[in-house]
């Protein structure tokens, strides 16, 4: 998506700890075309595998995510960080482990919106170590639903995330490629796959 990839070249900041900033972009203040396209480009991809549900995690996936149900016309599921009082057992539950909130993340989905007999694609902002979307895959699992595939806006290539998710057996598609970065070369991003 050349789009996502030129707002990535000129908008990214490279952080700390290898913490990629584009909160302009998709994590803190949204562009609502870049998001419609993002959604338009996911639907594409997996509407052959005809997904029932569209599941992902708050916050930061909840636009592409939304924008990729709207398009596929099916329900979009988040997993919750924090459980509501509303939230009926039974609930699938796992943790993650989240850099840029500096630590473990419980994750909860109600067994009202997930189960057995949905057909789930997760669309989330970034794949980097792969520990959060197998997280969310766990948490399919234990509902019973079948994982058709996982999409990502950005992919950090280097933080091999593809790789430790290959045990899934699912098709992983994403928009932007990061393929390094530094503060010498700067980000250096292609196209997704």
């Amino acid at each position: 998506m050349q789009a996502l990839v030129d707002a990535i070249r000129q908008q990214g900041e490279i952080l700390p700890g290898g913490i990629l900033k584009v909160d302009g972009l998709i994590n803190h203040q949204l562009l609502p075309h870049l998001t419609r396209e993002m959604g338009e480009t996911f639907a594409r991809h997996f509407a052959p595998h005809t997904p029932t549900k569209i599941v992902t995690i708050e916050v930061s996936g909840i636009a592409p995510a939304i924008a990729t149900a709207i398009t596929l016309g099916v329900p979009m599921v988040y997993a919750r960080k924090k459980r509501p009082v509303t939230m009926k057992e039974p609930i699938f539950t796992a943790q993650s482990v989240s850099r840029t909130k500096g630590g473990v993340v419980d994750l909860f989905v109600s067994s009202e919106f997930l189960g057995a007999g949905d057909r789930v694609v997760v669309i989330d902002d970034f794949l980097a170590s792969g520990g959060t979307l197998r997280a969310l895959a766990g948490m399919i699992a234990q509902s019973g639903a079948q994982l058709l595939g996982i999409g990502c806006v950005v992919e950090k290539q280097f933080e091999s995330g593809r790789e430790k998710l290959a045990d899934l057996n699912v098709p992983i598609h994403t928009l932007a490629n990061i393929v390094r970065m530094s503060e010498a070369e700067g980000i250096v991003v292609e196209a997704g796959h």
